[in-house]
């Protein structure tokens, strides 16, 4: 097993943690145990410097994309402060820039592109018309978040018709993008639109999408 995959064990046991201390609100357990996710995730990432078939221009990138991550988990713990959303927001933001930039590096161009920007600007439309009347002064932040998570998800699709990726690499890389997305859509919908009691099961979307983008690191070669 490459030693990478030792990382999915622990966050396993993290994230059910994580959640059910956020159901709970035991903030406490939540300070400690949402950082300590991504970092797992990190590592996860780091890892990959343990093969000499990496890819440094993908392992940089997403370490990137990750530390801002990290960023925006610890402000988003704040979340009902209007700045520490904003600043998750913004954090995630340059998350999704330094994923869509480094997919876009490795990937290539193709009718599925098309079909995914397609498809993603129908469900970016439909998502920010059920925000928008709950947004105010959040309108235009959320508007360029939405815009920038849909593309980070194209161009994870453009490493299906890629060669620098294995086949069972590119659908890693673009599950965890579209899963990355499905976080972010129901903590959208739930804060915007209408409340959900159980929405820390997001995170549960949110580790899963960011770990299979990390582990990716490692399938190179």
């Amino acid at each position: 097993m490459k030693p990478a995959w030792w990382t999915a064990p622990l966050l396993a046991v993290t994230v059910p943690l994580l959640v059910r201390a956020g159901i709970l609100k035991e903030w406490r357990r939540v300070y400690v145990l949402k950082p300590l996710s991504t970092l797992i995730v990190i590592a996860a990432a780091s890892l990959s410097y343990l093969r000499p078939e990496r890819s440094a221009t993908y392992t940089i990138g997403i370490l990137v994309g990750l530390t801002f991550s990290l960023a925006g988990d610890v402000a988003m713990i704040f979340e009902e402060k209007r700045e520490a959303l904003l600043v998750g927001l913004a954090s995630f933001l340059l998350a999704h820039v330094a994923y869509a930039v480094t997919f876009g590096m490795l990937g290539r161009s193709s009718w599925w592109d098309v079909l995914s920007t397609l498809v993603l600007a129908v469900v970016a439309a439909g998502v920010y018309w059920l925000l928008k009347p709950n947004l105010g002064a959040m309108r235009w932040p959320v508007l360029v978040y939405i815009v920038a998570i849909s593309l980070m998800v194209s161009r994870a699709v453009s490493t299906l018709s890629s060669d620098a990726f294995g086949t069972g690499q590119a659908v890693m890389v673009t599950v965890g993008a579209v899963l990355f997305y499905v976080s972010d859509a129901i903590l959208a919908l739930c804060r915007f639109w209408r409340p959900c009691r159980y929405r820390r099961g997001s995170l549960a979307f949110y580790y899963a999408g960011q770990l299979l983008i990390a582990l990716a690191a490692s399938g190179f070669g």
